[in-house]
């Protein structure tokens, strides 16, 4: 059976109608707003940029931004709409510090979901970061109630489908995103804000993490 490198994954079957913000970033991008403007960041890296309306709404704040995806299509889309952004391809599986360098604060929404291999991810995260930097990552939320509400209403198929082509193959806890951050290194108080919804049944989560300074 043939492989193929991680470093060489590409999900470029994964589309986007517009090169626009989607309805998950009204309720991502205020926790993030928040938490550029208390840590007074003013360049980021945006690991997953996808169509790059992110990297673009931060670029037209004043901040200095790098995005990478590993989508083509994605980054021919940012590129289009938004000709003066520093976006490029590659994925987490590169060694992307090694290219761009580090930055203070890492971006990366709505990623780690879709990744067969997170603990590649989460070092990519770790290593791009200056020592105190600071990660801003999200993911579909996963917890207690939400499976039970999920599984009373008879929508575990829907929302664990096998049938979404290059869409998520991992899902998150709290618990285990935090596992996975403190492994790769990052200081163990992580703070986690669970975002559109009631916490309980939230859609997604965002996770603060700070790399060591030593």
């Amino acid at each position: 059976m043939d492989t193929v490198p991680l470093s060489a994954a590409d999900i470029t079957g994964y589309r986007w109608r517009d090169p626009e913000l989607n309805v998950n970033h009204a309720y991502l991008l205020p926790t993030v707003d928040e938490v550029i403007k208390e840590r007074r960041i003013t360049r980021l890296f945006d690991l997953g940029c996808g169509n790059g309306s992110v990297c673009a709404r931060y670029a037209g704040r004043g901040l200095r931004v790098t995005g990478v995806d590993p989508s083509t299509e994605g980054i021919q889309m940012a590129r289009s709409r938004h000709p003066q952004l520093d976006v490029h391809p590659g994925s987490a599986y590169d060694d992307l510090a090694a290219r761009y360098g580090r930055f203070p604060c890492v971006l990366s929404l709505e990623v780690v979901e879709h990744l067969y291999d997170p603990r590649r991810y989460a070092a990519t995260l770790f290593d791009l970061l200056e020592p105190g930097g600071t990660a801003i990552l999200s993911t579909p939320y996963h917890g207690y109630w939400k499976n039970l509400a999920l599984a009373l209403a008879g929508r575990m198929d829907g929302h664990y489908t096998a049938l979404w082509d290059h869409g998520h193959i991992k899902f998150w806890s709290i618990q285990t995103l935090s596992r996975l951050l403190a492994e790769a290194g990052f200081e163990s108080t992580i703070r986690f804000h669970r975002v559109g919804r009631i916490p309980a049944l939230a859609k997604s989560m965002v996770a603060i993490a700070t790399r060591p300074t030593a």
